[in-house]
């Protein structure tokens, strides 16, 4: 009777594997486009990785550990910085430096150097434009601006321009203390911008003279200077650029400097988009500065160098502040408490 029950089932399992195989399509049944004949697709059901990254903003699982930013597995947005870290950022940064650069050159060949116009040379006489607390402020916060921008421009082009030059150890090591010199010196450097605003907001209002002298070409073009106060209208552009593209990169900095304290890898990334596009303007921004205070305008130097400058460069320039500090001059000191030298006189 157990024989006779094993060959039942025996014969029952036989049919079954027959009848599978015969219902199964075989390849030749197979269509062309992969459906079998009733026009099914045996993968449509299956996972597709590009609609998960689709549906989800990033893929993870479940970890034990405190850290659970340690359970992404994949972040697909990634992909999309590092597209903007290795192909937009280095043609956005060359054309950003290398434009402003080339305009400059440019407008020096045309133009040359600004000269000093009417009432002509040197007069011989001085007058106290910036104070020893306003030039160090200044140049403290010029000298981590430049470290800065030079550490931040090897972070977009190092590995393509510097690495192959001296090879991946020394650059290593450069890269190296320039991120420790990125992130130390930006200390001093939101001290001084908060210093500057301090020290000079009041006369970087605007007002209409300033559209006055933006009209006039501000003396970079024609002959001549415009009216202007302590600071012209071009210089208040440069002022408000400073402490709002300061502020915004502090910010941004900040952020990057104590991660995922603030917002989570997305934002990360997006933050440092902003940090490095607000700072190739801001470094093109800060060249032509440069020029206008060296090269390109004769006796600009000295109002950040020794302080003091030539009262007939003054009159040309800054033709309404000159007549304030004479007008200062006539009962007290130029600046604060400071007494005035016997080459800070009113010219007559």
């Amino acid at each position: 009777m157990a024989r006779v029950s094993g060959l039942v089932r025996t014969g029952i399992v036989a049919l079954s594997l027959w009848a599978a195989g015969a219902l199964a399509p075989s390849s030749a049944q197979m269509t062309k486009d992969g459906l079998n004949p009733t026009g099914a697709n045996p993968t449509a059901n299956s996972v597709n990785e590009e609609f998960l990254f689709k549906q989800e903003p990033k893929i993870g699982g479940r970890v034990s550990i405190p850290d659970q930013k340690s359970a992404n597995l994949i972040q697909p947005q990634g992909r999309e910085y590092r597209a903007f870290r290795e192909d937009y950022l280095p043609w956005i940064g060359g054309i950003a430096v290398l434009g402003i650069l080339g305009l400059l050159a440019t407008f020096f060949l045309l133009r040359g150097r600004i000269p000093l116009d009417d009432p002509g040379p040197d007069t011989g006489k001085k007058i106290l434009r910036f104070n020893s607390f306003e030039r160090f402020a200044h140049w403290m916060t010029a000298t981590c601006f430049i470290i800065l921008s030079l550490s931040g421009l090897n972070y977009i082009f190092g590995k393509r321009l510097l690495m192959p030059l001296i090879g991946p150890e020394a650059f290593g090591a450069l890269a190296q203390w320039a991120k420790y010199a990125h992130l130390y010196l930006a200390w001093p450097f939101m001290l001084g911008i908060a210093i500057m605003l301090v020290v000079w907001v009041r006369d970087n209002i605007p007002e209409k003279l300033d559209w006055e002298w933006i009209k006039a070409g501000g003396g970079l073009v024609g002959r001549g200077h415009p009216h202007a106060r302590r600071f012209n209208a071009g210089q208040k552009v440069v002022f408000w650029m400073v402490v709002g593209f300061g502020a915004a990169m502090s910010v941004t900095g900040l952020v990057m400097m104590f991660p995922f304290s603030v917002t989570d890898i997305n934002g990360m990334q997006v933050t440092q988009v902003i940090h490095s596009l607000i700072g190739v303007v801001f470094i093109a921004g800060i060249l032509a500065h440069i020029y206008i205070g060296s090269i390109g305008m004769e006796g600009a130097y000295d109002a950040m160098g020794s302080g003091k400058v030539d009262l007939g460069w003054a009159k040309s320039h800054h033709d309404l502040w000159v007549e304030e500090q004479q007008a200062k001059t006539a009962s007290g000191p130029q600046v604060g408490k400071r007494p005035v030298s016997p080459h800070q006189v009113p010219a007559e």
